[in-house]
């Protein structure tokens, strides 16, 4: 048996682990998109580094574009198997990648008149939202916590990481050549405490780990927190600059828990008279989601349902979905708050939002989550002074705040915590993945300290044996 990582390999996105069961059986883990990468981004989302056509099943962890984005591309170069995931993440998934193919046909249409006016030849999308539905068939919903035989050889089991709703750790017990073999990968790890989500669930005892390392070297702010800073950035932007506040932030996860602190900062009557505008058609379609599965709710939003039927609206919250209700707030003066996607401000209508506001000191544009660094979030976010938005160079005059309370991915206690129900001893080798690699070295000298003896930080396509 063998293991290859394809992506998310000493970077955070394009998440890809092909695993190969004796000669003729291949397993991928995840199948996203890499993004935020500048130049790079395009070839690695063209390049698989193996054969499609070769794949005997994919199993997805959770929704995010970095894990499921690249499943149309997948199909389209000739896979046809089945594609496991929770019953959220089935749901999850099939709008994301329709609006990951939108933003791309869009963006090519774009591209493609400057192309032709400068005598350059057209470029095509990765993928069409014709890609996309075909996807859809494929696509196998199976539950939390109840084993699934895959084939003779492989078992799968599901249990819920708390990063998403439908997020889960990928446990898989597989037979070769007369030997078990348990091995499980992270996916990505919310936080223990989340505002709305469970916590995330032990596993069963493995012999290999797969596990993410996003903050691998940092500690988050308590999430109890987060709704004080909110309210003074909308206060001081707002109410006293007159000015306004744009946060970019994912469709799943990220915008769900803004509107939860905006609805429990009403409900305290703190919250100042604005418009809350949340300007993403997907944001919408999400919200509706993640409202019909309260069974992924933690027990104090649970027994908040109990009173508010609707934990995610308040007076002042306004839904725009068309491309002309988006333009009309850019040459709007109204004093607002606008929510949209997407959360490293790479694509999407938040991108247009901080290229018209970027230019005015009574605006903020407030990161409330991880942005790969070369990503236009990213670089707000590490102070950059200068950046270049659709080609065109802009000072950054506004306002750049964070608030890094508010990432769904656990930091490194919370990483820990979830490998704590596992015997180090019993644990042949830990892999370390989705992470810059100076937050994996850090989380890998913490984690030899707990006892995990071989921990190995793979490189893009490298190829590792395992037993």
């Amino acid at each position: 048996m063998k293991i290859t990582f394809h992506g998310a390999a000493r970077t955070v996105t394009g998440s890809k682990h092909l695993l190969h069961i004796n000669p003729d059986k291949n397993i991928l883990l995840d199948c996203g998109m890499f993004q935020g990468l500048g130049k790079e981004t395009l070839e690695l989302n063209s390049q698989w580094g193996f054969d499609p056509r070769q794949l005997n099943y994919v199993i997805i962890s959770h929704a995010h574009i970095d894990h499921v984005g690249l499943l149309p591309k997948l199909v389209k170069d000739g896979y046809n198997g089945p594609i496991y995931c929770t019953t959220q993440t089935e749901e999850l998934a099939k709008i994301l990648m329709l609006d990951s193919a939108h933003i791309q046909e869009s963006d090519v249409l774009h591209i493609n008149k400057m192309h032709e006016r400068q005598g350059r030849p057209p470029v095509e999308p990765l993928y069409t939202e014709e890609d996309a539905t075909r996807v859809f068939p494929l696509l196998r919903p199976i539950g939390y916590d109840a084993p699934f035989k895959i084939d003779d050889d492989v078992e799968l089991l599901y249990t819920d990481c708390g990063h998403i709703i439908g997020s889960a750790a990928i446990n898989l017990k597989i037979k070769e050549n007369g030997r078990i073999t348990h091995l499980t990968f992270s996916g990505d790890v919310g936080r223990y405490n989340d505002l709305i989500l469970k916590s995330p669930e032990v596993f069963p005892q493995a012999d290999y780990i797969i596990i993410e390392s996003t903050y691998g070297n940092r500690l988050h702010d308590l999430p109890t927190s987060s709704s004080d800073k909110l309210l003074n950035y909308i206060t001081d932007t707002c109410v006293k600059k007159r000015g306004k506040l744009i946060i970019p932030a994912f469709s799943v996860g990220r915008t769900q828990e803004i509107l939860y602190l905006l609805n429990r900062l009403d409900t305290e009557h703190r919250l100042p008279k604005l418009k809350y505008i949340v300007d993403s058609p997907l944001s919408i379609e999400t919200t509706e989601i993640v409202k019909h599965h309260p069974e992924c709710f933690n027990r104090q939003v649970q027994d908040l349902l109990k009173k508010d039927d609707d934990v995610f609206s308040f007076p002042g919250l306004v839904y725009t979905r068309t491309a002309e209700e988006s333009m009309a707030l850019n040459s709007s003066k109204e004093p607002c708050v606008i929510i949209s996607a997407s959360g490293m401000a790479e694509a999407g209508r938040v991108k247009h939002h901080i290229a018209h506001n970027i230019d005015n000191e009574k605006n903020t544009i407030l990161i409330v989550g991880y942005c790969e660094p070369h990503s236009l979030g990213g670089k707000l976010r590490s102070g950059a002074r200068h950046v270049t938005i659709y080609g065109e160079h802009h000072d950054v005059v506004a306002e750049v705040g964070v608030i890094s309370s508010m990432s769904a991915h656990g930091d490194y206690e919370d990483l820990c915590q979830w490998l704590a129900c596992q015997d180090a001893g019993k644990v042949t080798k830990l892999f370390l993945v989705h992470g810059e690699y100076e937050s994996q070295v850090a989380f890998r000298e913490r984690l030899l300290k707990k006892g995990f003896a071989d921990i190995e930080i793979p490189s893009l396509h490298q190829e590792i044996g395992l037993g």
